[in-house]
């Protein structure tokens, strides 16, 4: 069984940059966080690069002078990776329980709504 996909919240920033602009430069995504005003050191993003590398979070392309990354798991199968172990270790395995807290713990856009009503319309034409 693999490790489960538990990247740490640093770790989680350098991912979103990667999936919105990969590959990236270490110095990508240093500029990616001080153009969203995070003010973070590059040699602390070469260092979590390197933490990542070693985690098997990112590869690393070591051919050209700059090094590029990507994240080496989709943001998809990452998204569902996290939601799950939050399901298990915080709702007992009981998926409704995290959409009704997550549903009531802020408003939902119109769009978000209609997105939620198409999914269980969807599911439930699909059940026996």
């Amino acid at each position: 069984m693999s490790a489960p996909f538990q990247p740490t919240d640093a770790e989680l920033a350098v991912l979103r940059v990667l999936w919105e602009r990969e590959p990236c430069t270490v110095r990508e995504i240093h500029d990616a966080f001080a153009a969203d005003g995070r003010q973070v050191a590059y040699t602390t993003v070469l260092k979590t690069l390197q933490i990542m590398t070693d985690k098997k979070l990112v590869r690393r392309d070591d051919r050209a002078r700059a090094h590029l990354y990507r994240a080496s798991t989709p943001r998809p199968k990452a998204q569902k990776a996290l939601v799950d172990d939050l399901v298990e270790r915080a709702f007992g395995g009981a998926a409704a329980e995290l959409v009704l807290h997550a549903l009531a713990g802020r408003k939902a856009t119109p769009t978000e709504l209609g997105e939620i009503r198409r999914l269980l319309d969807r599911m439930e034409s699909q059940s026996p």
